[in-house]
């Protein structure tokens, strides 16, 4: 009882001594306190406040960044914490927690035990508060602590925040030249690469080159490169090019700017939505062949069918020429009204790779398109689009992978024996086609997959031509590839070494799989007794 009565006492005589003393005193006596506290204590104390200066307008990042590295620890790490604050935000997909005011976070890094402590104080004669985060970690190894400490945990938030934040999909809106020429709305495609149609080897191919791409901000800064990349996606319609765009999107967290070149009216437009963009992002071209009319070749082409005669043609070449010399210049020369009001092939070229390309970092631009050779060259080169990915028909682990994402199909079924010889015999068909039959007919396994194969045997028969485009005619290898190299060394020919078969030699290879398929079926049929 004595005890408590002298505590009691003691404090009467503190809050005495604090309505009697002046605030400067005590404001003294308070700073020799913790200053004697810190010469005996074995921890050193870091205070970072919530914004910078005293005006309470600039915002400390480094607050930011401790409050996201605490959401990103494990949760069982944050368990020493008796309470938290538990919110979601409209921009995040997440539950995030904040520190409650005045309380701990315990942390370790290399070795040593560190903590976070959240102060909240309420401001004399105002509404607001002061927030801050108290760093404490051992003195003797502050040096060699904090600022690797503080790197990693800048590093952590940074990659937190990018794989929690809602991810947005952009148009422009035809107002580039204003502050805001793009509109967005939240970005929820569910493609991702497990449930994307490709052969396996594509889909390593292409993560692996993502994966580089993300993780190489010191190696383009040191080899002196813009940190971006081109991808060209090209082949036949219901390939699965948008789906793959989404794939990457969702794969390294980016947003996605779908860029809409006939609403953007000359080459200068088209440099402010480049600017407007920011980083992590996709810039998505689709049908770039069909976009607009950029290509010099095409202008010849047209001006060489309109004339007949010999020197007709070659004076509208000429005449041709100098046209295009000076729609390519037209950007520095406003007196040339017409040709400057569009955009140009060589604005183009200056927005993918050109100096205005690298105001802004970790940019992926992405071309797509039906018909290879309508790219003009210049627009596909290696420095513009790095990596050319074919997109093509359905081979048999694309094929399975539609089957196990439409039917359930976990297991082999006594039809993909079948399907795979329809695909080797030049039946195969786009993810878009067979997602279409696996879809009507989801409720019934068997009879989905003998649609499929139906749906096959009748491109076969009428001589692989059953497409949705005429002109497609599909006579190579069903599996894609991707080629990082230049497209001049690609083999022109429509199906590489296996467009050069003779007719002969097709008509026995068909009459030999009708045969196989004839005994599949009937030994199927014998098996499941229909």
């Amino acid at each position: 009882m004595e005890i408590l009565s002298q505590m009691w006492s003691f404090l009467g005589l503190l809050t005495v001594l604090q309505n009697v003393l002046p605030s400067q005193l005590l404001s003294l006596l308070h700073s020799f306190y913790e200053s004697l506290q810190d010469l005996f204590s074995p921890y050193s104390y870091f205070e970072i406040p919530e914004f910078n200066g005293y005006c309470g307008v600039d915002v400390n990042d480094l607050y930011r960044h401790v409050n996201l590295y605490l959401n990103s620890v494990n949760p069982a790490g944050s368990s020493t914490c008796r309470r938290l604050t538990l919110s979601r935000s409209r921009s995040s997909n997440r539950i995030s927690f904040t520190v409650a005011p005045n309380h701990t976070v315990h942390d370790s890094f290399s070795g040593h035990s560190l903590s976070w402590t959240h102060h909240v104080d309420t401001v004399q004669d105002s509404v607001e508060e002061k927030r801050s985060f108290t760093l404490k970690l051992p003195k003797r190894h502050r040096q060699t602590l904090l600022s690797a400490y503080l790197d990693h945990v800048t590093s952590r938030a940074e990659e937190f925040e990018r794989v929690s934040r809602e991810r947005r999909l952009f148009t422009n809106n035809g107002h580039g030249s204003y502050d805001s020429g793009w509109v967005s709305v939240p970005f929820r495609h569910p493609s991702t690469f497990e449930t994307l149609a490709l052969e396996p080897q594509l889909k390593k191919q292409i993560t692996e080159d993502l994966t580089a791409f993300a993780n190489g901000k010191e190696f383009y800064h040191r080899v002196g490169r813009a940190w971006k990349r081109g991808y060209l996606l090209y082949g036949p319609p219901g390939s699965g090019k948008s789906s793959l765009i989404a794939a990457m999107a969702n794969y390294l967290c980016y947003d996605v700017y779908d860029l809409e070149l006939t609403k953007v009216t000359d080459n200068s437009e088209l440099r402010a939505l480049l600017l407007q963009t920011t980083n992590r992002s996709i810039i998505v071209i689709e049908d770039i062949d069909c976009s607009v009319d950029l290509t010099a070749d095409r202008m010849l082409k047209s001006s060489n069918t309109s004339t007949t005669a010999k020197t007709k043609r070659s004076s509208s070449i000429k005449e041709m020429g100098s046209r295009i010399a000076s729609s390519t210049c037209g950007n520095n020369n406003n007196n040339n009204g017409e040709e400057s009001g569009r955009v140009t092939l060589s604005g183009l070229l200056n927005f993918t790779d050109g100096l205005w390309s690298c105001c802004s970092e970790e940019k992926i631009i992405v071309f797509t398109t039906n018909h290879r050779d309508s790219v003009d060259p210049a627009l596909i080169r290696c420095g513009r689009m790095d990596v050319h990915v074919s997109l093509g028909t359905c081979g048999p682990h694309a094929f399975k992978v539609l089957a196990k994402n439409y039917l359930g199909i976990e297991s082999h079924h006594a039809l993909f024996d079948v399907v795979e010889s329809c695909i080797r015999a030049g039946g195969a068909l786009t993810p878009a086609q067979i997602g279409e039959v696996l879809l009507r007919n989801r409720g019934n396994v068997d009879l989905a997959m003998k649609e499929v194969v139906s749906a096959m045997q009748a491109k076969i028969l009428s001589g692989g031509e059953v497409m949705e485009c005429d002109e497609l005619v599909i006579t190579r290898s069903p599996e894609s590839v991707v080629v990082v190299r230049s497209p001049e060394n690609w083999d022109s020919s429509p199906g590489g070494k296996y467009g050069n078969r003779s007719k002969k030699r097709k008509e026995g290879t068909k009459a030999n799989f009708l045969v196989r398929l004839r005994s599949l079926t009937k030994s199927d049929s014998g098996r499941k007794g229909v």
